[in-house]
């Protein structure tokens, strides 16, 4: 055994400050989600009189009480649908999560129709699409609420219209793969939209809710000059009696779902089992987790702090610890489940490339996941460096990287700067999971670092043209800079651009890479089925 050693001292006076930033930070947080809540709560008198169910009701009632249920990408759009920090209600209009429906491991979505009448909202689509390829790439049953206005086309982008068109792929792909999609229609599902419904393997739809139609009856009657209710146009009793796009006609919301989690028990479908693994909880306390992180990333951090309070027993068998000790690599185990561990300590140089490398290579060799760490400034730059082939090796572990065979999970704990970024798979390098603290910086390098290069390049260049620079200018230039990468690296601006899968309480750290395991060996472990849904309707 490797038991890590505790070094963190709750009562000292840095602990406390990094622990009053994360925890201001956390509530931050929390508010914007319960302001999404309460927006969307907002309409129950309307939907109760008229007897449905607020969305987030009908996600409670289709998941299996008590079962872990993961949210993802909740602050999705933040800032991006009104620029006023305290209107801005984030989460893209869709609620999505991984959670269990009869016992079965599934992807949940489902339309916010409580919050503009569940128009899909600003990056609301690339939200989709991520959850979309969280399921295809986990081989994880689909499962969609609908009840959406559609595009808001006030806001309409052609780009979107033409991007929009991949979740009606990815659910052709999704039925392809074998991977069941269940449908329960609430309320619209028109004009394109009704695809959503249409690309279903089963679809339920409510008596004298549900609307489906490629043409409501303004524009029927505008483009061809007939006339049609919306009942007869595209009503549930229509379409589960006469046009054939309905499996189950349901009375209501409850019982709409009702039907939906008894189509998924009757699937012949791997249920995880019961037994836990055995295992012994990290030594340390996982809330001390709130003041190991400073909130100045250029302040150093020990990693295996971290690593201390999320993996068993504490105990890790770290490689090569005096090669590259910047980089931190090695083994542990969340909750009986094996892992390898690649966080830093600092930038990442040659031997601390190398290392990595080669320790993502004998990871693959074993299948055994990998979890990076995020809290480095880069890769090392220098005169030294260069020499010593940064280039070289960097490129290398890239490589490794980009052709590892074992699922790859990524937390930003702290920064994630240039290059850096890549080496240690982030967003771009479609890691598994990706999942933000609220203290971490993304960025291609610190504003103050991208300030003063430009300010030198300019400075260079005026020289060079024989003419002098004002200094006003130049400071301007500077305070300019810093201000646009600063308003871009933290993860109010990152996760509302859906750059990550969701921002975790530290606290919770433990708990959500013990589902997110189970999620990628229960899925890699899957045998692939054949193509037994068809997306053609009968």
């Amino acid at each position: 055994m490797s038991i890590l050693e505790n070094t963190i001292s709750p009562a000292s006076a840095a602990y406390h400050a990094n622990r009053d930033g994360m925890l201001g930070l956390i509530d931050r947080m929390r508010a914007l989600e319960e302001r999404t809540r309460a927006a969307s709560a907002a309409a129950k008198d309307r939907f109760h009189k008229r007897g449905q169910l607020l969305p987030r009701e009908r996600v409670a009632l289709v998941l299996d009480p008590g079962a872990p249920f993961i949210e993802l990408s909740t602050l999705a759009g933040y800032m991006f649908d009104v620029p006023d920090a305290s209107k801005s209600v984030p989460g893209g209009g869709v609620i999505a999560g991984i959670g269990f429906v009869s016992g079965i491991r599934c992807m949940v979505s489902a339309s916010d129709s409580g919050i503009d009448a569940g128009a899909l909202q600003p990056y609301g689509l690339d939200k989709t699409l991520r959850v979309q390829e969280l399921a295809l790439e986990n081989k994880l049953p689909y499962v969609q609420l609908v009840e959406s206005a559609g595009a808001n086309l006030l806001r309409y982008r052609v780009e979107d219209f033409v991007r929009g068109g991949n979740i009606f792929r990815n659910l052709a792909r999704l039925s392809a793969a074998g991977l069941p999609v269940v449908t329960v229609t609430h309320g619209s599902s028109t004009a394109g939209g009704a695809y959503q419904t249409g690309l279903s393997d089963y679809i339920v739809m409510v008596r004298g809710r549900t609307r489906a139609f490629l043409a409501g009856p303004p524009l029927l009657k505008a483009a061809t000059g007939e006339i049609a209710s919306e009942e007869e146009l595209g009503g549930a009793e229509m379409h589960t009696q006469i046009s054939g796009l309905g499996d189950y006609l349901a009375e209501d919301d409850r019982d709409a779902l009702r039907i939906a989690r008894e189509i998924m028990a009757a699937l012949e479908w791997e249920r995880p089992g019961l037994a836990a693994p055995q295992f012994s909880p990290p030594r340390y306390d996982q809330d001390e987790l709130l003041g190991i992180m400073p909130m100045d990333h250029k302040r150093p951090v020990d990693m295996k702090q971290v690593i201390a309070r999320i993996i068993d027993d504490s105990d890790f068998t770290e490689m090569a610890p005096s090669y590259g000790p910047a980089t931190v690599c090695g083994h542990a185990r969340i909750e009986g489940q094996a892992i390898g561990i690649i966080t830093n300590n600092g930038p990442l140089d040659p031997a601390g490339a190398n290392k990595a490398t080669h320790f993502i290579q004998a990871c693959c060799q074993t299948r055994t996941p990998i979890l990076y760490l995020n809290n480095t400034t880069g890769y090392m730059v220098g005169r030294a460096y260069e020499e010593a082939g940064m280039i070289k090796h960097g490129s290398k572990m890239i490589q490794a990287v980009t052709s590892a065979t074992v699922p790859q999970i990524t937390i930003y704990c702290g920064a994630s700067f240039g290059a850096g970024n890549y080496g240690m798979c982030g967003r771009g390098f479609h890691p598994r999971f990706c999942f933000s603290w609220p203290n971490a910086k993304t960025a291609v390098m610190g504003g103050e670092q991208a300030a003063e290069t430009m300010a030198i390049v300019t400075e260079a260049a005026a020289a060079r043209r024989g003419k002098p620079i004002e200094k006003d200018k130049l400071d301007a230039m500077k305070a300019q800079i810093v201000g646009v990468f600063d308003g871009q690296m933290d993860v109010f601006s990152t996760s509302a651009r859906v750059l990550d899968d969701g921002v975790l309480d530290p606290r919770d750290t433990r708990a959500v890479l013990s589902e997110v395991l189970a999620i990628c060996r229960e899925g890699d472990a899957r045998t692939p089925q054949r193509m037994q849904f068809s997306v053609a309707r009968p």
